[in-house]
């Protein structure tokens, strides 16, 4: 593309591909929509490139496309245990769980994975769920390396070393895929180990994450999380670890699993949670090797990881306008929280989507 050349724009590709549907017959055997949507996608990159200097959008060759999608049915595709594509026919599927009463399946996206090909329901429903409000015992959360999850209870979740405890094995396939002759049918056999491999790594994350989720919404009315920098993580020495423990996807899930189990989700500033004393609030400083909190005000003392958790908790609680109640030597006593800020609150939409597959 010349730097001087015009822009390229959806209604333009749109004329360009009813021009190729007439020279090329493998394009016109594909669904309209399904085209189209891939060149919204297409513009959506251009204007990324444009506006927020991402880089050039990269070419797929052919295998690379993931998935496509199908916006929109006139009706229900779903039937029994088949689904009705256009242009693909019946499709037989294994559904792991049935379309509620009163839901309408909007758009349907069909997603190739390394264990085979999945079918994704976009489902909507003309009811509105409000979201959950401030209530009941309020819990703080800490994520790090050391233990995954530390809570204002006291509570420490380990932190399983999914990839860093499979890299061996992963070695071992990579290097069958490097001996293997270039683009040839044992290679590609090869790639689809390693590509298998690797799903099975992020499918036990993921479960482990939503376990935990579950767990933290058990006993609490209300979770506080830290509003991370997760981009910057991801960049520093400890990246790999960073990715290992999945903070973000973590974080997403515990806002959906609070959401749905009417618990109140919000986060909050991280910058030093763990720099002062959720009792006394005096600033008392240290350094990553120290793993104990111990105040020289007040002479609280617990793990780093709990008292960090339970200044997020004192912050959300602020943050949503009720006491902060303090345990000192002497006795309990209430004392008004500093004024915070909610940084990131889950947002719902009124109507309630689900995905299925």
């Amino acid at each position: 593309m010349a730097a001087d050349a015009p822009k390229v724009t959806y209604a333009k590709q749109c004329k360009s591909l009813t021009a190729a549907k007439k020279v090329l017959p493998h394009i016109a055997s594909v669904h309209s929509q399904v085209l189209q949507q891939v060149l919204q996608q297409l513009e959506k990159a251009f204007i990324s490139m444009w506006e927020q200097d991402h880089g050039f959008p990269r070419f797929k060759k052919p295998g690379r496309m993931r998935s496509f999608v199908f916006p929109q049915f006139k009706e229900c595709p779903v039937d029994r245990a088949f689904i009705n594509l256009p242009k693909l026919g019946r499709v037989k599927c294994v559904f792991h769980r049935p379309i509620p009463d009163g839901f309408i399946v909007k758009q349907v996206r069909v997603v190739r994975k390394a264990s085979g090909w999945y079918v994704m329901l976009t489902l909507e429903c003309e009811a509105c769920v409000p979201d959950a409000l401030p209530h009941g015992h309020p819990i703080g959360i800490d994520v790090g390396l050391d233990t995954f999850v530390a809570t204002s209870e006291g509570e420490l979740i380990d932190r399983p070393r999914f990839f860093v405890e499979s890299q061996h094995k992963l070695k071992l396939l990579n290097r069958d895929v490097s001996r293997k002759q270039l683009g040839s049918k044992n290679q590609q056999k090869a790639r689809h180990k390693v590509a298998r491999f690797y799903e099975g790594i992020g499918n036990k994350r993921k479960e482990f994450h939503i376990s935990v989720a579950h767990h933290l919404c058990d006993n609490a009315g209300m979770v506080f999380a830290e509003e991370l920098n997760l981009k910057g993580l991801a960049q520093g020495m400890l990246g790999k670890h960073c990715l290992d423990a999945g903070w973000g996807q973590f974080l997403s899930i515990l806002g959906w699993v609070s959401w749905k189990r009417g618990v109140y989700f919000a986060k909050v500033d991280a910058r030093g949670t763990s720099q002062y004393c959720p009792e006394c609030d005096t600033h008392t400083p240290k350094d990553l090797s120290v793993r104990v909190h111990s105040c020289p005000e007040c002479g609280y003392q617990t793990n780093r990881d709990v008292a960090s958790g339970q200044l997020v908790r004192n912050r959300g609680l602020a943050a949503v306008g009720q006491i902060v109640k303090k345990s000192v030597e002497q006795g309990e006593e209430t004392k008004p929280a500093l004024k915070q800020k909610i940084l990131e609150v889950t947002p719902r939409s009124p109507r309630y989507t689900a995905l299925g597959g």
